[in-house]
């Protein structure tokens, strides 16, 4: 297990610049996970903590040790692609134990750690099969054992699950989070399903266009975005914005409706009213915080999204599934003002 420290890293091709100064601390045992749209430089970033790409200007830290000019094989990682990248010729057994065909082991010990992260994996009965009598997920699998066999210091993990089907993902992300309390080893892993970065890290790393947009726990990033684009991209369905201005601490709306803002905010001027579709509600009282007619509903069991037209846009509450509101009607909708969040419409920062 090991630190891992990223300095002022950028990443350069001729003159187009992909990562703009790049800092970040990851602590020993720590699984942080990169989230971000397609462009945004997660993988670039995670090729070249493992080596794949040449660094432009900045610092890769393993352990406290620059690693910029060392080989992959000299990093002390291991690395899980989207494809698996097993050999189909080979048993598991085999595919498993390619991890140490360079190692000093002997033939016993070698084994010995095969069986060990089998055991871990529950692959122990899939030993002398091939890869094209295993699953999906058991692919995958042996991708991580293959990986794990070599007790790496960091493990980097870039899109493993963008290939399996809903369920498999589902049990993929619930075993790789598992064999990371086991084994406590550190782990970077790339995504862009914000739902697996949610249900998976200790830490989500947020890029946007070659920068870190905010990193914190999946609570943090959730409950207190530091911007439009965090709080748009983190949570599904995403978080609604309204249009208005925020002036002697009294918030009006586009259409004319008006209400007292979050105590502590001095700014004046055009702000974009967050609301999440969890915190939004069907009402009957005049208290309300906006009123439209519902275009679409998507029941989804438990629950119903609504969604409202209203401004221009669509806004989407939740109600119950049980009873859910008609398609066409007109309803008010109404948010508890300590679950809002305010920005600022120019800068798209948080205000709160």
């Amino acid at each position: 297990m090991a630190n891992l420290a990223l300095s002022n890293l950028v990443k350069r091709y001729d003159k187009t610049e992909i990562l703009h100064g790049i800092d970040l601390e990851i602590s020993d045992g720590e699984f942080v996970v990169f989230v971000g749209p397609s462009g945004c430089g997660k993988s670039t970033t995670l090729r070249l903590i493992a080596g794949l790409e040449e660094i432009t200007s900045g610092k890769v830290e393993i352990d406290g040790r620059v690693v910029n000019n060392l080989e992959p094989k000299e990093r002390d990682i291991a690395m899980v692609f989207q494809n698996y990248a097993i050999y189909p010729h080979m048993t598991v057994r085999k595919n498993i134990g390619f991890g140490l065909r360079t190692s000093n082991k002997s033939k016993a010990e070698k084994e010995a750690r095969i069986q060990e992260v089998a055991t871990i994996l529950d692959m122990v009965d899939l030993l002398d099969r091939k890869p094209n009598q295993l699953s999906g997920g058991q692919r995958q699998r042996v991708a991580i054992g293959r990986a794990m066999v070599r007790d790496p210091a960091v493990f980097l993990f870039d899109e493993p699950l963008s290939n399996l089907d809903a369920q498999l993902r589902t049990q993929m992300r619930l075993e790789i989070k598992k064999l990371h309390q086991r084994v406590g080893n550190t782990i970077v892993f790339v995504t862009h399903d914000q739902v697996e970065a949610m249900t998976m890290a200790d830490r989500i790393v947020i890029m946007k266009d070659g920068y870190i947009q905010q990193v914190g726990t999946p609570f943090e990033v959730y409950h207190s975005p530091a911007n439009v684009f965090v709080a748009q991209f983190i949570g599904a369905p995403s978080m609604n914005q309204i249009e208005g201005t925020l002036s002697n601490g009294q918030i009006e709306l586009k259409d004319g409706q008006k209400f007292a803002g979050p105590q502590g905010v001095s700014f004046e001027g055009n702000i974009i009213l967050g609301v999440r579709p969890d915190d939004l509600h069907l009402t009957e009282d005049d208290d309300f915080l906006i009123k439209g007619k519902i275009s679409v509903l998507e029941t989804l069991g438990p629950e119903t999204l609504i969604y409202v037209e209203y401004a221009g846009k669509e806004i989407i509450a939740k109600a119950d599934g049980r009873t859910p509101p008609q398609s066409g009607t007109y309803v008010k909708l109404k948010a508890d003002i300590d679950n809002v969040h305010l920005f600022d419409a120019e800068t798209g920062e948080t205000l709160l």
